[in-house]
């Protein structure tokens, strides 16, 4: 029996509209049913397993352990979740930064309330309408208009497996207000055994108002058997920039969806990916871009490197509304098979309603160069070091993109860390 939707109490069911709010979830997901192989958006990456999953969600417990004892290699403002509940926050927070749990704020700020649904669309996606079943656990965080706080904000979702197939929710809501600056790190990590299995639901809903910026990275390093469905929505105003970084690493089954609307001229996205898996793993990155207004940009660059029987998935849509004159879109794949069973599923898609615009796209597929490998091997390096060698110069120019070096020297660590799935 399929156990995605459950009946438990949850904070705030006293306020009408937040009931009302989460009931339409219900009935969204009701509606729309786990993908299957005929839902077009989903027809590569087939989460069958939650079909049949017997899932455990406690909104109000936490895990029998003490705070994890994660540490970064650079200074930051730490939000923590244990398994899906909102456990700690930093007490000094950044100059022009508010954090608030989201049912706290949800209840005691009733301005908050009208951003929710805004950038992230139940009816048309089944886990969305899930996590606002769910709605409970998250943060609202607000950087003030011309804030430029000097360190970024990190959340930190732990994960602590215990008996039974969790499914943790998360929603959060971001608002970078006109001209601020901000970085937000999302690390998704477990603790206990490799093969772990649950669920992690979460959805961003980002709002970057007129010449903001928010660069926006992700980890995710989830157990090997755990799934990990994540939902970025996220508006972009005039002259502002969303720029988003994300490296997938762990999990059975991720996907990792990103929706951009450049709502007003001069707006301008960046949302560039990295995947690293072996085993049987499938792994997800889908992209929607939408360019509304004239004078718009966006590029993409995902790359990823797919061994064992595991399956890489990119989804890459532009679209140019009539209106969008003299807008740039670019958007080019790259994957590496490290195996004759690995496979790699790319559908890129360009919507062009007008004219006096430039756009492109691509993809490509290779393998290790056998010739690099013999010379490095000739030299004494052993294959196991030759091939993670090979393997980093060959992400370089994507883990180029995240500009803060300190964050972007710790994700390449990451890289060579632990196992991946």
């Amino acid at each position: 029996m399929n156990t995605l939707l459950q009946e438990v109490e949850l904070l705030g069911d006293e306020l009408p509209w937040l009931k009302e709010y989460r009931t339409a979830g219900r009935e969204a997901f009701v509606r729309l049913g786990i993908p299957t192989a005929k839902t077009e958006a989903w027809k590569y990456t087939k989460p069958n397993r939650f079909l049949s999953a017997d899932f455990v969600f406690n909104p109000h417990g936490k895990a029998s352990v003490a705070m994890p004892d994660i540490t970064f290699p650079f200074d930051a403002c730490r939000i923590y979740f244990i398994n899906g509940v909102f456990a700690a926050c930093d007490p000094e927070l950044p100059a022009g930064v508010e954090i608030l749990p989201l049912a706290e704020a949800l209840m005691l700020r009733p301005d908050i309330k009208e951003l929710l649904g805004c950038r992230a669309d139940m009816k048309e996606r089944p886990f969305v309408a899930v996590n606002t079943a769910y709605l409970n656990e998250g943060v609202y965080i607000r950087v003030a208009a011309g804030a430029r706080p000097e360190k970024p904000v990190v959340l930190v979702h732990y994960v602590v497996p215990e008996a039974g197939n969790g499914l943790y929710n998360l929603r959060n809501l971001i608002a970078v207000e006109d001209g601020a600056k901000a970085e937000i790190l999302e690390y998704y990590c477990y603790t206990g055994e490799p093969k772990s299995s649950y669920l992690v639901n979460v959805v961003n809903e980002i709002s970057v108002a007129a010449n903001a910026v928010l660069r926006h990275y992700k980890l995710q390093d989830e157990a090997f058997k755990a799934g990990h469905l994540a939902f970025n929505g996220v508006e972009v105003k005039a002259g502002g920039l969303y720029k988003a970084f994300c490296l997938q690493k762990g999990a059975d089954l991720a996907r990792n969806e990103t929706k951009v609307v450049l709502a007003e001229e001069n707006a301008a996205a960046e949302v560039d990916a990295a995947y690293i898996m072996n085993g049987w793993a499938t792994i997800d990155t889908t992209t929607d871009i939408e360019h509304l207004k004239p004078y718009t940009n966006s590029s993409q660059l995902v790359k990823g490197v797919v061994g064992g029987q595991a399956k890489g998935v990119f989804q890459g849509k532009i679209h140019i509304a009539p209106d969008a004159v003299k807008t740039e879109g670019y958007q080019l794949h790259k994957a590496m098979l490290l195996s004759d069973e690995a496979e790699i599923d790319v559908k890129p898609e360009l919507e062009i309603f007008a004219d006096d615009v430039k756009c492109s796209h691509g993809a490509a597929c290779g393998q290790l160069d056998a010739e690099q490998l013999f010379y490095m091997r000739s030299r004494g390096i052993s294959e196991e070091d030759a091939r993670q060698m090979l393997i980093d110069a060959y992400l370089n120019d994507v883990m180029a993109k995240v500009d803060d070096e300190n964050i972007r020297a710790w994700i390449k660590l990451s890289v060579n860390s632990g196992q991946s799935a």
